[in-house]
């Protein structure tokens, strides 16, 4: 969303921004009968709304007052369906009614990737729509990684250092990363790079699932990291693992820039920025089986680990950049015409 909104202030436009604070879904819900945040957003002189859509419980009932005062066309930018996610089933059910009834309310979609915006039709909404890949030039734009630096570090002696970037949350899939470290007899040494915080119950039970396996002294939690120490860890790592479920994956584009190869799910959006066996792997969910193999094959052979990061490099500089990207959205959203 920053990047769009810096796009669009490049292009002469006028950004003002509403934010909610993030709390549960019910109390997400509660907005909607909220005056003052009706109230304010009806006063609005807006030309055109952007909606990130994971706001999309404080907004459901929302919009249709909004389309009643105002004929600024409404633009849902989205980057993951909830109901994409793995809950239980009362919950789906609702989350699926929830969204399905948000997305029925705007007139226009910005996805992430086209399996997002596949997702979103899936639910029978169907509306004009533009899709804008993320990119990964924001880590230090300078910095680059070259052929040889690439070769060099995968042919070092050592184990296998493998790099996990997301919050230890259910849905990211590290308890499913652990399980295959448990199957391999590989060297490795695993890094965690995302907040324990979230979901503080979730943390300890992967904690406690590492310690009864016996693994625990071969993994780092290091929280979060900003951008210079992210790209610092990118760059000593011969592996990125986040076998989640991604509207589009960030952090599989951020590692690709580093040369490193990536293990990913055939389901989301992984194979929007992977090439199964030339960039990383693609492994059906649940299979830690999978991800142990490819664990140890590029730990056994690291000449086939130093390829497949040359040519995940040479993936990311074939992808879009966010200037490129941006522009493209930010050129058809001035192409939106008002409600009638």
């Amino acid at each position: 969303d920053r990047q769009l909104v810096a796009a669009l202030h490049r292009r002469g436009h006028t950004v003002d921004v509403y934010s909610v604070p993030w709390r549960n879904y019910a109390r997400h819900l509660a907005d909607n009968v909220d005056r003052r945040w009706l109230a304010r957003l009806a006063a609005a002189p807006v030309d055109l709304w952007l909606q990130d859509e994971l706001n999309h419980p404080s907004l459901v009932f929302v919009n249709r007052r909004l389309r009643a005062a105002t004929r600024a066309p409404i633009v849902a930018i989205v980057h993951h369906l909830r109901c994409s996610e793995e809950h239980p089933a009362p919950l789906l059910r609702l989350y699926r009614r929830v969204e399905r009834a948000y997305l029925a309310t705007v007139d226009a979609l910005l996805a992430n990737s086209r399996t997002t915006l596949a997702t979103v039709e899936a639910l029978g909404i169907e509306r004009p729509a533009h899709v804008a890949w993320p990119a990964a030039d924001h880590l230090e734009p300078a910095a680059t990684i070259d052929p040889a630096s690439i070769a060099a570090r995968a042919l070092l002696g050592g184990p296998l250092r493998i790099l996990f970037v997301g919050n230890v949350i259910p849905r990211k899939g590290l308890h499913l990363l652990i399980d295959a470290l448990a199957r391999t007899d590989a060297a490795w040494e695993l890094s965690v790079v995302g907040q324990t915080a979230v979901d503080p119950g979730y943390a300890r039970r992967v904690a406690a699932q590492a310690r009864t396996l016996g693994l625990l002294p071969r993994i780092r939690f290091l929280d979060r990291l900003d951008d210079a120490a992210l790209a610092d860890a990118y760059r000593s790592h011969h592996l990125l693992a986040v076998p989640s479920y991604e509207g589009f994956g960030i952090a599989y584009l951020e590692a690709q820039r580093f040369g490193l190869p990536v293990i990913a799910l055939t389901s989301g959006a992984a194979r929007e920025a992977i090439i199964d066996g030339q960039t990383g792997f693609l492994v059906s969910p649940g299979d830690a089986a999978a991800i142990a193999r490819h664990i140890a094959h590029l730990d056994g052979d690291r000449t086939a680990l130093a390829g497949m990061g040359m040519s995940a490099r040479l993936g990311y500089k074939l992808h879009p950049t966010w200037a490129a990207s941006m522009a493209g959205a930010a050129h058809w959203l001035e192409s939106i015409p008002p409600r009638q």
